[in-house]
């Protein structure tokens, strides 16, 4: 079995601070380990393998731009970068749409949002997902469902009040509250349930 070119064994840390010095090597290896979960990211958001070849692409090259300001405490490089991915894939719906999601679509954003992963997913990215939904787990419902339709929905708090039929002052706080508690759980602090 041909052994790996040294580039690809690296840690994810070390091919972004890779990309920082513009090392070709260092890039190709990050292009070849994260390229399926960013395509896999954009073509579910995106539901259109151009349009997410495109989003993927644009990714990649916001990631290699802001790769000197990647901090490791904060989060791990793939969700870094599919934070990037999912933001550019949500902007590039959002321009091509002239109204928000339908509501099919977006109880299905939900739905997939909170259930278990699938299986067929790369390890590090199932390990990702599973953590980032049982943080969602701890959020109240009502919480969560604000949670899931702002980021990965892309919906303006006034679209979460009017889809939850709530005042947009409460989607504001819904969104808000949901949002720091889950990066207080994702810096290591204990995220108690909230049933309100």
């Amino acid at each position: 079995m041909p052994r790996l070119p040294r580039a690809d064994r690296a840690a994810d840390a070390a091919l972004l601070a890779g990309l920082t010095v513009a090392d070709p090597q260092a890039a190709a290896a990050f292009v070849r380990r994260f390229q399926g979960a960013v395509y896999g990211l954009a073509l579910s958001i995106t539901r259109d393998p151009g349009l997410a070849e495109d989003v993927s692409q644009e990714a990649f090259v916001k990631a290699w731009r802001a790769a000197s300001t990647y901090d490791v405490r904060r989060a791990s490089v793939l969700t870094w970068l599919l934070t990037i991915t999912r933001n550019t894939a949500i902007d590039a719906v959002r321009s091509r749409r002239p109204v928000p999601m339908g509501a099919e679509l977006l109880d299905q954003l939900i739905e997939d949002s909170l259930r278990s992963p699938d299986l067929a997913e790369s390890a590090v990215h199932r390990l990702e997902t599973e953590r980032a939904i049982a943080h969602l787990h701890h959020l109240s419902p009502d919480q969560a469902r604000a949670v899931v339709l702002a980021v990965i929905g892309g919906c303006t708090a006034a679209e979460v009040s009017q889809r939850e039929h709530i005042p947009l002052g409460t989607a504001k706080t819904r969104i808000r509250d949901g949002l720091r508690r889950l990066r207080a759980a994702y810096a290591g602090g204990d995220l108690e349930v909230d049933h309100g």
